[in-house]
């Protein structure tokens, strides 16, 4: 059996459980076993009752007392009951498992493992239970927690997966695809010891060991491949020379702010680079609310002014609709030569047609839209610039075939994510780095705290609270459903949670990634629109949305983030008049996970948070942590292994002059792994 051996090879797995698999786009042995833990347990030992430590994830062995209750909220079944041991009491609570309440009988022993809440009683809620033999073997070690979907249980990703390795690993396959005085300089395991190890670590050093090779992995094979993209980009000359236009200075005199010294200097960057034959291409970067867009729509209105054509693709529709709307009242309020559409892929086949023929007949000179701006369709007429907002959003290959559309195009890509600009600089490597390092005066700042779950009753009424004002709120989960890990708050559990304990008045509903697009660009459209007043979601929402009227929002879990995803979170609110608010709920409340995220109550500066955040890291927070989804590795973080990057960088570098043929049997079998990848590293994620 091979890597690339379909996965109903594997004993056990049907047509059926493939079928499961395939919802997580798993189809072959080699993408299961890259599908690697999303975190791990450590089983310690069951504790007493009183040794419960409130905030944490503890197992305790206690005994049913008593027979359990139920009650039904709306649509929501909870199942209640107390256990206990010599040392004392504690209540336990079940939502949407009406089962448990003939297999929890009076006197009955089991280990009780969740996060354990503060309360008079203690309290759980969603707890597993395992019989005590079963929890007595499962001590001391390290479970891998795969991400799930519906139908799929976590043992039966662990079985498939030990049976997957114990194939590969013992037919020898041809796993590796480092030459072995590279894995000696740079101390890295052999790739099949690394796979066995990401899966079933023996101890924390095996971790890392293994975490080490499979990140350094993917950054070389991710370089090696750009550098291949990079050469097909060299320098490009512009098919018209742009000249300054009096319109911009003209806008930037009518408009009821001044720019900041930071909007001026990097708008002088923008203006400059149109004006020469080499066509720009530059990173915009700064925080949400720095100022991007008002120089995304200078550098478009300095294009329509020279008779040309730019347009702006943002990732999603919600966000493009917006972005056209407030061109296209600018462009009334001011008088601008600026005639807009907006091109989406919902958009009907006739409303397309009529833009089509709008672009290519240059009557629309700024054109607005999503990934439907690719299309092969959409012919352009005089396309001089491309802009992409939230760049990390999009790939190479994506913003290079915008760019195709023209001759010689200028490309401005921004982005709200604070990445350190010496990696800016390696992951970017054809862009200048512009960064907007300055905030608009006048700005309320958000009110913070970081609070544990006792907090959590307060929080729903102060959500009430701001939504009975008329405000809308978020609140975001780290997990989709139920079982995807334990201790974490998931979505569509919280969303029925909420609609529980608020009344019938106020609207929530559920967001997350694993939604159609269309179903998931309608609920945003309905919340940007006052429809909803509580959205639950994943961080979905950390691009892609602006509600000036959104004044809350909650994080659950906040441990589980990097405090750079939680910056950016942080920056939906705040865009209104109105006063704004975030609640950090931490699951943990030790005081190493408290002071990280009381980081965000001292600073607003994303780049300092981030670095700050890295400086308090241990080796127990290299898993579970993700900084943000800049660069959407499997395992390798930016920020986390930032050494790393800059070394698999120079090695690419290397390779690539010491092999620019790619002919050397040393590295074969690196060009063989980097081709099967072609697909899937198609720089989506930059």
């Amino acid at each position: 059996m091979d890597i690339n051996t379909n996965l109903t090879a594997i004993k056990g797995i049907g047509e059926k459980t493939a079928g499961l698999f395939s919802k997580l786009h798993i189809g072959t042995v080699g993408q299961l076993l890259e599908h690697y833990p999303r975190d791990y347990e450590r089983m310690e030992p069951a504790v007493t009752v009183s040794a419960l430590s409130p905030g944490k994830v503890c197992a305790v062995k206690a005994s049913v007392i008593g027979m359990p209750s139920t009650k039904r909220v709306r649509n929501l079944l909870i199942t209640a009951v107390q256990a206990g041991d010599a040392t004392g009491l504690f209540r336990i609570t079940f939502f949407g498992m009406p089962y448990l309440k003939n297999m929890l009988k009076p006197g009955m022993t089991y280990v009780f493992r969740g996060v354990c809440q503060y309360g008079t009683p203690l309290r759980m809620e969603q707890p597993r239970l395992f019989r005590v033999e079963e929890y007595t073997a499962l001590q001391n070690t390290l479970q891998p927690r795969y991400a799930l979907t519906q139908g799929l249980t976590n043992n039966g990703v662990s079985k498939a997966m030990r049976k997957a390795l114990d194939s590969v690993l013992s037919e020898g396959n041809r796993l590796e695809i480092l030459p072995e005085e590279i894995r000696n300089e740079f101390q890295l395991i052999p790739l099949g010891e690394a796979l066995e190890k990401i899966h079933f670590p023996e101890n924390t050093q095996d971790l890392i060991a293994a975490r080490r090779r499979l990140a350094f992995d993917e950054f070389l094979l991710f370089f090696l491949a750009l550098r291949k993209v990079k050469e097909e980009n060299q320098i490009r000359k512009v098919d018209e020379l742009l000249e300054k236009v009096p319109d911009t200075d003209r806008l930037l005199d009518s408009l009821p702010y001044r720019l900041t010294g930071a909007q001026q200097r990097v708008w002088s960057e923008i203006e400059a680079d149109l004006q020469k034959e080499n066509a720009m291409n530059r990173l915009v970067q700064g925080d949400v609310g720095s100022g991007k867009t008002i120089l995304a729509f200078l550098a478009l209105l300095m294009c329509a002014a020279n008779g040309r054509q730019g347009c702006l693709m943002a990732p999603t529709e919600v966000l493009a609709r917006q972005h056209y709307e407030a061109l296209l009242q600018m462009s009334g309020e001011y008088d601008l030569c600026i005639r807009p559409v907006l091109l989406t892929g919902s958009q009907t086949a006739k409303e397309k047609r009529e833009i089509y023929a709008r672009i290519a007949d240059g009557d629309a000179n700024v054109i607005i839209g999503t990934h439907a701006l690719i299309q092969e369709k959409v012919i352009y007429r005089q396309l001089s610039l491309v802009i992409t907002d939230e760049q990390h959003r999009f790939g190479v290959r994506q913003r290079e075939l915008l760019a195709d559309k023209g001759k010689g195009t200028h490309v401005l890509v921004m982005s709200a994510t604070p990445i350190p600009r010496t990696l800016a600089i390696v992951v970017y490597g054809d862009l200048h780095v512009s960064v907007l390092d300055e905030m608009p005066a006048g700005r309320k700042p958000i009110k913070n705290c970081v609070v544990n779950t006792s907090y959590r009753q307060t929080a729903y009424s102060f959500i009430r609270k701001q939504a009975e004002e008329g405000h809308q709120v978020y609140v975001i989960c780290p997990m989709v459903e139920e079982g995807e890990m334990d201790g974490l708050e998931n979505v569509m559990d919280y969303t029925d949670k909420l609609k529980a304990v608020l009344p019938d008045s106020i609207r929530v509903a559920a967001l997350h990634g694993k939604m159609k697009p269309a179903e998931k660009n309608n609920i945003m459209e309905a919340f940007s629109n006052k429809e909803i007043d509580v959205l639950v979601s994943t961080t979905v929402i950390e691009v892609g949305i602006n509600v000036p009227n959104a004044t809350v929002m909650m994080v659950e879990n906040a441990e589980r983030f990097g405090l750079a995803q939680l910056h950016q979170l942080r920056g939906r609110v705040g865009r209104g008049d109105s006063q704004s608010y975030c609640i950090f709920i931490s699951g943990n409340d030790n005081e190493q996970t408290m002071k990280r995220l009381n980081i965000l109550n001292t600073s607003n500066d994303g780049f300092h948070i981030a670095n700050e955040d890295l400086k308090l890291r241990g080796p127990g927070d290299l898993f579970g942590i993700r900084q943000s989804g800049l660069l959407d590795f499997k395992v390798g973080d930016i920020y986390q292994d930032s050494d790393l990057l800059l070394i698999a960088s120079s090695l690419a570098e290397r390779i690539a002059v010491q092999d620019p043929d790619e002919k050397l049997e040393q590295y074969s079998l690196l060009y063989e792994r980097m081709k099967q990848d072609g697909n899937s590293i198609d720089f989506k994620t930059i």
